[in-house]
């Protein structure tokens, strides 16, 4: 299943794509799409629904974060193996984890907004991992049977604020609108390998990121193994898992920055695609 979340009337109502690509409503079936409807059971009741006889959802949508409530937005950084090699770093012993602020997460396609004094935001795509059953102290081998699904997620970076603010990256990761995620949760079932997966990312419609999940340092099995031994995993939430070559950051001679007036294009193969556009904050 694809489930999403789109905006209606001043609320936020939950759906699932169809076969067609049209939005089916699924209000009459679960309040909002979070933690609370991730769990096996849960998600096999929806995908027991014909969609067919749910309620098509017509005109232009606007699309919200494809889940809501979200616990914890964890972060993994240098986790590709070119991604470290272009910025001139070696490769992590262990997942070097961080924290997004789950103010940061926004729509898809809603605008991604500088905050003041920026100078130096990022692009990241990456793919993201929703937890649906809770995870401690699991194995890699059973770890992928913890997750939900997977989507896109641009984990914008505002770099000045990441590396010169005490060298705390939470900062520059944290900002208001620097976690884009969606369009839509793809279930677990409709990813048989989150190994084997092309991403790429886009700036002004030339291409600046292009890899697969295949040069992963950590495995989204190992990443949630790993996290599960330091704290418990909660259905909902969302963890991006690193981003391939091509930042902004890395760029020679001179690195290269968001302005206001760009526009990002992301997309995961078979997850979907996102798009933003760059505005200042007032």
């Amino acid at each position: 299943m694809k489930l999403l979340r789109y905006r209606a009337g001043g609320e936020v109502r939950p759906g699932l794509l169809d076969s067609t690509g049209a939005v089916r409503d699924l209000s009459a079936h679960v309040p909002d799409i979070t933690g609370a409807v991730l769990g096996d059971e849960a998600l096999a009741r929806l995908a027991a629904l014909d969609p067919t006889e749910l309620p098509l959802v017509e005109g232009n949508l606007e699309l919200a974060p494809c889940t809501g409530q979200t616990g914890k937005f964890l972060g993994i950084g240098l986790n590709y193996t070119d991604h470290a090699e272009e910025m001139g770093m070696a490769l992590p012993e262990h997942p070097i984890l961080f924290l997004k602020a789950t103010s940061s997460i926004c729509g898809p396609d809603d605008d991604v907004i500088l905050p003041r004094g920026s100078m130096a935001a990022d692009w990241e795509v990456e793919l993201g991992v929703v937890i649906g059953t809770a995870a401690k102290y699991v194995t890699e081998e059973d770890a992928l049977n913890h997750v939900a699904g997977y989507c896109v997620v641009n984990d914008v970076s505002e770099r000045d604020y990441q590396t010169k603010l005490t060298g705390q990256w939470t900062k520059g990761k944290s900002c208001d609108t620097f976690g884009p995620i969606g369009p839509w949760l793809v279930t677990r079932d409709e990813v048989p390998d989150p190994q084997n997966l092309w991403l790429t990312c886009n700036v002004n419609g030339a291409r600046q990121q292009a890899g697969t999940t295949a040069t992963m340092v950590f495995t989204v099995a190992q990443i949630i193994s790993h996290l599960s031994q330091l704290m418990t995993l909660q259905p909902g939430d969302v963890i991006a898992t690193g981003t391939p070559p091509g930042v902004g950051m890395g760029r020679k001679p001179q690195p290269a920055y968001l302005q206001p007036g760009d526009v990002m294009r992301l997309e995961i193969e078979g997850l979907g695609v996102q798009t933003q556009t760059v505005r200042a904050d007032a």
